[in-house]
């Protein structure tokens, strides 16, 4: 069977040489790239980030990463967004007072979380909803490596009569955050899978299983 095609989003933001190297042992053959056609023509599309919000975002429309993703997820392609690069698909981001405009994919505010300890780094278990595929096969109880002091705190979006429901699976730091999204085609971590271990590696093949 043919590997499946991924393109690693290269905005400037993200770590790079870790999601490549476990997309690569996850079964992928990985591009890492800021080329809109690699990244409209590959089977799957990855979405990193890391640091603030803002710059992120900056980076992203600087390639013009929001009609990228836009137009994947225009024809049912996949895209995973991995820790900031989950929370630019929101609506905006809020750091130091700061308010920043994201994608808009999904509705909500990503915002500071409010934990006795911060950032929030290290292995934290998560509750995945019934029916997920990026967990399927993991056990209740299984380990993935957060670094983060910021989250989506809330899950805003309207139900739909004609569209399923998103699963959205929950972690706890302080207080309930979401940990990971699955809207069709488009899905995300908070969490690090690349930092993540056996853990990651198997969410990662859920994925790349699925494209």
């Amino acid at each position: 069977m043919t590997a499946k095609t991924v393109t690693l989003l290269d905005y400037g933001s993200g770590n790079l040489h870790s999601a490549e190297r476990a997309l690569v042992r996850a079964g992928a053959r990985v591009t890492v790239t800021a080329d809109p056609d690699a990244a409209l023509a590959a089977d799957g599309l990855v979405v990193p980030g890391v640091g603030a919000f803002a710059a992120c975002m900056a980076g992203f429309r600087a390639i013009r990463g929001e009609r990228i993703v836009g137009k994947r997820l225009a024809g049912g392609r996949p895209v995973l967004g991995i820790c900031v690069g989950m929370q630019i698909m929101f609506e905006r981001g809020v750091e130091f007072g700061i308010e920043t405009e994201g994608c808009g994919e999904w509705a909500g505010t990503v915002d500071g979380l409010q934990a006795p300890v911060l950032p929030h780094m290290g292995w934290n278990t998560v509750r995945a909803p019934e029916g997920s595929r990026l967990f399927r096969g993991l056990d209740e109880g299984t380990r993935f490596y957060f670094v983060h002091s910021y989250a989506a705190r809330t899950w805003d979006m309207p139900e739909s009569d004609v569209l399923s429901p998103p699963l959205v699976t929950w972690a706890e730091h302080g207080e309930p955050f979401v940990a990971a999204v699955e809207n069709g085609p488009l899905c995300a971590t908070q969490f690090h899978p690349e930092k993540s271990g056996d853990a990651g590696a198997h969410l990662l093949r859920n994925w790349i299983d699925g494209l």
